[in-house]
């Protein structure tokens, strides 16, 4: 019997010393309304949908899934890394055969109406030879 209690007290202990401390970063979920110039196809707009993933985030480092929906260029899903008020986006076109995915880093900050805003730039290798573009979104 002391044998299972102390076994017992090992493993809770090794699993308390190992649990991740609660997420305390800034949480960026929710809807964004957002307008693109895209150095390929020009002006657009998109909303993008972020939603924090709990069980993956730790301290100030949030991990998020990402879908962008914008009219005439379809839907885009993928994952954000945020570290503070800085993420890095990776993104792709539901239809693999656009070759229309790239990454792309986003600042986020408060503004004045206290709602998250981001500016973000992405790179995309494959999609019409080569592509980058910019991204200004205000959450909704």
């Amino acid at each position: 019997m002391k044998f299972k209690f102390a076994a017992f007290c090992l493993f809770w202990a090794l699993g308390v010393a190992h649990a991740n401390p609660n997420f305390s970063g800034p949480n960026f979920s929710g809807e964004y309304s957002c307008e693109g110039d895209d150095s390929h196809d020009g002006k657009y707009t998109a909303k993008i949908t972020l939603q924090l993933i709990p069980e993956h985030s730790i301290d100030d480092n949030g991990a998020y899934s990402f879908k962008l929906e914008s009219a005439g260029y379809g839907v885009y899903t993928g994952f954000a890394a945020a570290q503070g008020t800085t993420a890095a986006i990776y993104f792709a076109n539901t239809d693999p055969s656009t070759k229309d995915y790239g990454t792309g880093v986003a600042t986020f900050n408060k503004n004045s109406q206290d709602k998250w805003a981001f500016k973000k730039y992405y790179y995309e290798p494959e999609y019409k030879g080569g592509n980058y573009g910019f991204e200004t979104c205000t959450q909704n």
